[in-house]
């Protein structure tokens, strides 16, 4: 059964982007239970931002699950990258997502990577970006094993990265992959600038997509652009995806009003 959930935002750098939840987890928490969310996905500054205890008890408390953790801060705040140039900065970047791994896996809660995948240019040509985040998708990938998580990769569109854009062209790259436990993320909101048509590319990545961004074309809550939801619900059956569909989206006007949106959306077309 697909599952709802909803993002918060521990990263005072990247106030302003497309996270619902800004105010810290007690009260994401508390509204994400009583909208009737079935879980959170964290964006934190790092693995020591949350402590483990009380998180597990708000998660208690609230009957709410993690659905995954953002790895951006690497980016955001450390200028981190799988695909950096220098050896010694992939390094880093590599240690950070395993930090983030230990962080959520514990909880069932897989990490992503977004931003931190970087892109290729000057020095840095494209088969050899890609041949370094196979390599770092590798490594993490089998690491997450451990928890029995799989590591999540984005594809972004083209003016967040000059990698991979398109689902098909994801799971096509996963497929060069030496381990198994990379899943992919279609977020919507990246896909409507990308796909030719979204239900198809969600078909395009049947058996490879492994956490839903649910989201309309402008970013905003389901429900406030003019995305068609019942195509992607019926593309979604279809392939038996059931994992959870997170509203990655800014909140405007606010918080309440999109996450009240997106539940809405969410019980119209999926349940």
């Amino acid at each position: 059964m697909i599952r709802s959930a909803i993002t918060v935002s521990l990263v005072e750098e990247a106030r302003g982007g497309p996270f619902v939840f800004w105010d810290g987890l007690p009260a994401a928490c508390q509204r994400a239970a009583e909208l009737g969310f079935d879980a959170v996905e964290i964006f934190a500054p790092g693995p020591d931002a949350v402590d483990a205890n009380e998180l597990r008890e708000l998660l208690e408390r609230h009957s709410l699950s993690v659905a995954a953790v953002g790895t951006g801060a690497g980016m955001v705040r450390h200028g981190l990258s799988l695909t950096a140039g220098d050896a010694s900065e992939r390094e880093a970047a590599k240690d950070f997502v395993r930090q983030m791994i230990d962080f959520g896996g514990p909880l069932g809660a897989p990490a992503i990577i977004g931003s931190m995948q970087g892109r290729w240019g000057g020095e840095l040509d494209l088969q050899a970006a890609l041949n370094h985040l196979r390599v770092a998708l590798d490594e993490l990938g089998t690491y997450a094993e451990k928890y029995q998580v799989p590591l999540i990769y984005e594809p972004l569109n083209r003016y967040e990265t000059n990698l991979i854009k398109t689902v098909a062209d994801g799971a096509g790259f996963l497929k060069t992959l030496q381990t198994s436990n990379v899943k992919l993320l279609a977020d919507l909101f990246h896909m409507n600038i990308e796909e030719a048509n979204l239900a198809d590319a969600l078909r395009s990545g049947k058996g490879a997509i492994g956490h839903v961004h649910f989201v309309d074309s402008n970013r905003q809550a389901a429900g406030l652009g003019h995305m068609d939801y019942g195509p992607i619900a019926a593309a979604l059956e279809e392939i038996r995806y059931s994992g959870y569909l997170s509203a990655e989206a800014f909140p405007i006007p606010d918080s309440d009003t999109a996450a009240q949106r997106t539940i809405e959306a969410f019980q119209k077309y999926f349940r």
